[in-house]
């Protein structure tokens, strides 16, 4: 009976940081999707409510990481559970670092607010659309720990870069007049596509939780389990 216990106990465990990773996840999309709805519509009062998120996402990661290392230290987790564990270590800090970004992106909405808006059209819009779906699906691949999911996302990286690249051209003419503003927006466009980097490291680590695959190096994913 007793081990019966202890393996109750440890499930609850595993159940309980995975429910504090989900809700992190989710504090982080949200953050992101307010941050861009700010920016879109250079709204400065969402654009600081939305920056007070930050604190609760760091937070979370702090908490995350203490279940994480007590889970290690206790339980000596092995094979799929080891991997779930390191994986919910590992992803936290890149949750974190998003939140960051979405925050100086609200930062920078803030400081556009204060500018007449230029007369100019970008590919910001496109990156943040493919962006948010792309933090959306990596969160949604690790709950259901769909692999397949995971390595979509993955490649619509390159996307993210595309529409980055065009963020240049489109602003470069804009550089001599208001350098300022054209600046600001070339750091958004920054942000993004570090997000989608983020991103799409969390991707592969759901790579390496379901089917043990390291794919930082390879794309070829095997979609197996273990």
């Amino acid at each position: 009976m007793a081990r019966l216990h202890t393996d109750r106990e440890y499930e609850r465990e595993l159940a309980a940081l995975r429910e504090r990773v989900l809700l992190m996840g989710s504090r982080v999309e949200e953050m992101v999707h307010d941050a861009m709805e700010a920016f879109g519509g250079r709204d400065a009062a969402l654009a600081r409510a939305t920056s007070t998120i930050d604190a609760q996402i760091d937070r979370l990661e702090v908490d995350i990481d203490e279940r994480c290392l007590r889970l290690l230290a206790r339980r000596q987790p092995v094979a799929s559970d080891l991997r779930f564990i390191t994986t919910a270590l590992k992803l936290v800090t890149d949750l974190e670092r998003i939140g960051d970004l979405a925050s100086n992106i609200c930062e920078r909405t803030i400081e556009l607010c204060g500018h007449p808006p230029l007369d100019i059209e970008t590919d910001l819009p496109e990156m943040a659309q493919i962006t948010s779906s792309m933090l959306r699906d990596c969160l949604d691949a690790f709950v259901t720990r769909d692999v397949a999911k995971a390595q979509r996302v993955m490649e619509r990286d390159s996307l993210v870069d595309a529409a980055y690249a065009q963020t240049f051209p489109a602003l470069s003419v804009h550089m001599a007049t208001d350098p300022d503003n054209a600046q600001r927006l070339l750091s958004v466009g920054r942000y993004l596509e570090r997000i989608a980097d983020h991103t799409t490291n969390i991707a592969e680590m759901v790579v390496f939780m379901v089917a043990g695959t390291d794919v930082r190096h390879n794309q070829q994913v095997a979609t197996g389990t273990a």
